[in-house]
């Protein structure tokens, strides 16, 4: 047999690192961070225990970039989703909605995402990361912001305490509660982005709670963005 080329070699790479983020975030969302190992993602994922360790320094490392991958698809999606716009406040309701949906949705992943940046090891920079913050600070721009380098972290500091406010345990604060303040802070119109369901349902479609898979390009020819 001939040895597999360099394109192949790096395609299989690139769908075993995508089925182990995917892993990751699934589990954790089922589980919690600490019920969750290395071992378990690996098995999750099909993939040799070994391989984890060789794209990975670690789990806090591995499960901060899967829910920043999951974060950054779920506002790409949001941000593109038809009809599309170019109009900077509708765009800034569908980036707060997205990441208020995903407190909304998935409580137990982002709850312990927010803990995971409260460790010793604080936040870790990763590419998923960095096309997250580059997303959000596209937002604050077409928004009108004369001032990106300073807004945008704002924004992001004013969505991570909404999702922290979201997901504690005890005393959570409702989305639309949430919701009503951003959107007062940047003179929102209710009605931008996705209302709230007004029957109070809160939530999305059972098909929509457990697809994830669609932020994960693990089949053959498809490349994560």
């Amino acid at each position: 047999m001939s040895p597999r080329s360099a394109l192949v070699n790096e395609e299989l790479r690139r769908r075993s690192k995508e089925r182990l983020l995917h892993a990751a975030v699934e589990l954790v969302d089922e589980r919690g961070y600490e019920a969750t190992t290395l071992g378990d993602i690996a098995d999750r994922a099909g993939s040799a225990r070994g391989l984890v360790s060789y794209y990975f320094p670690g789990k806090r490392q591995l499960v901060q970039s899967a829910v920043h991958r999951l974060m950054h698809r779920t506002l790409e999606e949001a941000l593109e989703r038809e009809p599309r716009t170019d109009d900077g406040r509708e765009r800034m309701a569908r980036a707060i909605d997205a990441i208020l949906g995903l407190a909304r949705d998935r409580p137990v992943l982002m709850r312990q995402h927010m803990a995971g940046l409260l460790q010793a090891e604080g936040f870790l920079p990763c590419p998923e990361q960095r096309r997250l913050a580059e997303l959000l600070s596209d937002t604050v721009a077409r928004n009108g912001s004369q001032d990106v380098e300073s807004d945008y972290p704002m924004l992001r500091a004013l969505l991570m305490g909404a999702v922290y406010a979201a997901v504690m345990p005890g005393a959570p604060l409702s989305v639309p509660v949430l919701r009503a303040e951003l959107f007062k802070r940047y003179r929102l119109d209710w009605e931008m982005g996705v209302p709230p369901d007004p029957e109070g349902a809160g939530g999305t479609e059972e098909k929509d709670r457990t697809d994830m898979a669609r932020f994960f390009a693990t089949e053959p020819g498809t490349q994560s963005k």
